[in-house]
């Protein structure tokens, strides 16, 4: 077991049994992150980093449970200890989002530099598509944020879809939609009801584009009025819901 070896090497001084306490709140810290229990994850986490600061799979569930609870600079301590000592990139999308919710745009962009140097699996460099295209919009450049998602293919319509694919399409709808670009915003939340008709509020801002066609109104206008609500909403591209690049630690 990873964990084992890990709190073994992390604290060769603790004696056997603290090994195995040691071992035991591990073990209740992943279970508790698995189970959705963030602030029990957190706080086991925080137990055994306190004897065993070192033990990466538990550093990784400290920053990503701060990271579901919102606590962003608490979250970024960890995510980067966890980067430097792992090594590993597929936290990045997380860190990213910790930083532009903080408003450190300038260092979204430096991490999305950073992972494409990389070689970052297909769905980490998704979602930080999204995060970097969110970041961007969040300072009013609706034009770059749409150019960085488009950019990775997110336009193409698929048959078979996959999650990630999903959460591009109505990423890229929002900020469409955000542009006055309507006809483009419905076809990709279009996408995302034909393969998921629960998917986020798709069905609710795709009959809501409609209604504005039908009405006459200008999607300018409804952007500009309706962008605090979307601000406001933890959807797919508001701060990030659980994803496939946040994978729990490894056991």
């Amino acid at each position: 077991m990873a964990v084992a070896a890990e709190i073994r090497e992390s604290s060769f001084t603790a004696t056997q049994r603290q090994r195995e306490y040691l071992l035991r709140r591990a073990e209740q810290a992943i279970g508790a992150y698995e189970a959705g229990r963030f602030p029990e994850a957190l706080r086991l986490a925080k137990s055994v980093l306190t004897e065993a600061p070192l033990v990466a799979a538990i550093v990784k569930v400290a920053g990503l449970a701060s990271y579901r609870l919102g606590r962003w600079r608490e979250a970024i301590k960890y995510l980067e200890a966890y980067g430097e000592t792992s090594g590993d990139i597929d936290q990045t999308p997380a860190l990213m989002d910790c930083y532009r919710a903080l408003g450190r745009t300038v260092k979204v962009a430096e991490l999305w530099t950073e992972l494409r140097r990389g070689s970052p699996s297909t769905e980490v460099m998704a979602e930080a598509r999204i995060v970097g295209a969110g970041a961007l919009a969040d300072t009013g450049d609706l034009g770059g944020a749409i150019s960085l998602l488009a950019g990775g293919g997110t336009t193409k319509a698929l048959r078979n879809p996959a999650e990630r694919h999903l959460r591009q399409w109505y990423a890229l709808g929002d900020l469409y939609e955000r542009a006055g670009d309507v006809p483009r915003a419905r076809d990709l939340f279009m996408r995302v009801v034909r393969a998921d008709p629960d998917a986020y509020d798709a069905r609710t801002r795709l009959e809501s584009l409609g209604r504005q066609r039908r009405s006459g109104r200008t999607s300018p206008a409804r952007a500009a009025t309706k962008k605090a609500e979307r601000e406001a909403r933890k959807t797919a591209t508001g701060r990030r819901s659980p994803s496939p690049s946040d994978s729990g630690p490894d056991r």
